[in-house]
């Protein structure tokens, strides 16, 4: 997580929604031959202490639970070129969105993993609408628990949140402007994302 205060900037409950709103990270734990990572969708709880979400049974990290674990949640990001500024002597950068989820990751009762599918499913597809949502009922007698046999429940109790907004903070509203002018005018829906957030942070 980057150090400089001036990307550090957004409150708990700011890094919170944004990890809320993303729901996908990657999930890392120390295991006996070094760190583990995976990447997960997750479903944080209303009140921001916990996570729920779930693994593979070979995952590496299942067997490795319980412990301290970090849950790193991406967002846009983007290259800067230092021609963008209008400034002299700038050197390339890149701007980026992340939050840092720290905390114990346990495994759940096996009882819980129906809820807690339906609930992940539920996030996102309400997100689809208008499309019509898709729910576990609509999968052939006994389908769903046969293949939740293959995947486990785990809680991430988060103990602290860390967020850097590198948003070029540190450099003068005009050059961010032209920053985010030149992003705004690139292809990538990541570079034009960025931009957007700059002004949005002017």
């Amino acid at each position: 997580m980057h150090t400089n205060p001036a990307f550090r900037t957004a409150s708990r409950a700011e890094n919170l929604a944004f990890a809320r709103q993303r729901g996908f990270g990657i999930l890392m734990l120390n295991g006996v031959d070094g760190p583990l990572a995976s990447h997960i969708p997750f479903v944080l709880a209303e009140d921001g202490q916990s996570a729920d979400l779930h693994l593979t049974r070979s995952n590496p990290i299942a067997r490795a639970a319980p412990g301290p674990a970090l849950l790193a949640v991406s967002g846009p990001d983007a290259y800067i070129s230092p021609d963008w500024y209008g400034l002299e002597d700038q050197v390339p950068t890149w701007n980026y969105v992340a939050v840092h989820l720290r905390g114990t990751l346990s495994e759940l009762d096996i009882g819980l993993m129906k809820d807690h599918v339906d609930a992940l499913s539920a996030v996102h597809e309400t997100r689809l609408l208008p499309k019509r949502p898709w729910y576990s009922n609509k999968m052939s007698e006994g389908t769903l628990p046969r293949m939740m046999r293959m995947i486990l429940p785990f809680l991430l109790l988060i103990t602290s949140v860390d967020g850097t907004w590198k948003l070029n903070q540190n450099k003068p509203a005009e050059a961010r402007a032209k920053a985010a002018k030149a992003l705004a005018m690139q292809p990538d829906a990541g570079a034009q994302a960025i931009a957007a957030l700059i002004r949005e942070t002017e």
